[in-house]
């Protein structure tokens, strides 16, 4: 949560981002007031935030920065739940770049010192163009929120003798230690921009495989929408062909009757030949009908034969991976780091987990077995009362060698 008092000799405040740019500012207090519910922005309904809290000191040069994420509702009040403590944040942030007054304490996704807020928290960009760490700079510089500067302390020049002696004699460690500070402030960057590279390479790559997931979600329910049409045409034709049949059973019949019937024939010939006529009219209409309801069901077969062979669509994300402009790799315990071919894309989001098995060599319900003891090495013996031991045991890094009732138990139990 924000505090509204502010420090005696500092200011806070919370810049909101969009894109590479600070698109509003507020005082804490002022975006206190959000999170107690009393006010909202109707223009961020419905919206996740990317903010920053900007502590400053008394001369307005940077101390510390929290990159956070909040959520605004549908009436664009900020939401009630939210609780992350980046003013506490803060104060345990570890050091980042200079923004012209030091190192300052920077807290982000991979910089977090509470690894429980770090899903609430976001990585700054710092490509050339397009750095927030610049982009705060500015709007900090240009102090639209106008907080008052302090007034540098006077000092009194008072001369000293042999200063300049001093002043030569320290001039050169006073050189080193400078160049020693800016070095390490380099290489804290550099650390810094490499985890937020790592951090967008993970999201893109999240992002890939959740488009991927939706496209052959959409492919199937057409494929299953087309399979359910063909079936009622099927049936539709089905129906037809047997009235066409009792059809053709009553012409029969009525043929048999009319060269049966002798002197009664001769007596009702017009009628007869009126409703022969109205019954091949009736046949040949119907045979038509069952004509078109093939063409359309040839139609079909053949629209879903393209559909199940077709190519992906140019530039996307099907078509990069099946030219392999484009990898898509996963990860799972045991197995390490996979990249799937285009044509195993469908069997692995199927049962990812029975993908890894089988590259480990293994069933599934043994990986998983294994994969239980990975993520809890501990023993799993149960007691009275269903109980677990839980004595913690070594870990099995290794699918194949992990021995069930054995590596999962203590010595205690093992026997």
């Amino acid at each position: 949560m924000v505090s509204a008092v502010q420090a005696a000799d500092g200011h806070s405040a919370v810049f909101f981002i969009e894109g590479g740019q600070v698109a509003r500012e507020m005082r804490a207090s002022e975006f206190g007031a959000f999170l107690d519910g009393y006010v909202g922005l109707s223009d961020l309904a419905e919206t996740e935030v990317r903010a920053v809290l900007v502590e400053l000191s008394g001369d307005l040069l940077v101390q510390a920065l929290v990159f956070f994420r909040i959520w605004f509702d549908e009436e664009g009040r900020a939401d009630s739940h939210w609780n992350v403590p980046i003013e506490e944040l803060a104060g345990r942030g570890s050091k980042g770049p200079d923004m012209g007054g030091g190192a300052i304490r920077l807290v982000c996704r991979s910089q977090c010192p509470d690894p429980q807020y770090k899903e609430d928290l976001w990585d700054p960009d710092m490509t050339p163009g397009n750095n927030h760490f610049q982009a705060i700079r500015k709007a900090v510089e240009a102090n639209g929120l106008k907080f008052r500067k302090a007034e540098p302390v006077q000092e009194e020049n008072i001369p000293v003798l042999n200063a300049e002696a001093e002043d030569s004699g320290d001039a050169e460690g006073a050189s080193s230690a400078l160049n020693r500070s800016r070095l390490a402030q380099l290489i804290r960057e550099q650390r810094l921009r490499i985890k937020t590279l790592q951090s967008v390479h993970r999201d893109s790559l999240s992002d890939i495989q959740r488009e991927h997931r939706l496209e052959m979600q959409g492919l199937r329910s057409e494929m299953a929408a087309l399979e359910q049409k063909y079936e009622r045409h099927r049936l539709s034709n089905e129906q037809l062909k047997k009235r066409l049949s009792e059809r053709n059973e009553q012409y029969l019949t009525m043929q048999e009757q009319m060269v049966s019937g002798g002197q009664d024939k001769e007596r009702d010939d017009a009628n007869a030949d009126a409703e022969l006529v109205l019954l091949r009219e009736q046949l040949e209409r119907r045979q038509r009908e069952l004509e078109l309801r093939d063409e359309k069901i040839v139609a079909l077969e053949q629209e879903n034969h393209e559909l199940q062979h077709r190519e992906p669509a140019e530039n996307s994300i099907l078509d990069h991976l099946k030219r392999q402009s484009v990898f898509l790799v996963a990860y799972h315990p045991g197995v390490g780091h996979v990249t799937l071919p285009y044509d195993d894309i469908e069997i692995y989001f199927n049962n990812p987990t029975a993908y890894a098995a089988d590259r480990c060599g293994m069933n599934e319900p043994a990986y998983r077995e294994w994969l239980e003891h990975y993520e809890s090495p501990v023993c799993k013996h149960e007691g009275k009362g269903g109980k677990l031991c839980e004595e913690p045991l070594l870990r099995v890094s290794q699918p194949a060698e992990f021995r069930p009732g054995v590596d999962d138990r203590c010595e205690k139990h093992q026997a």
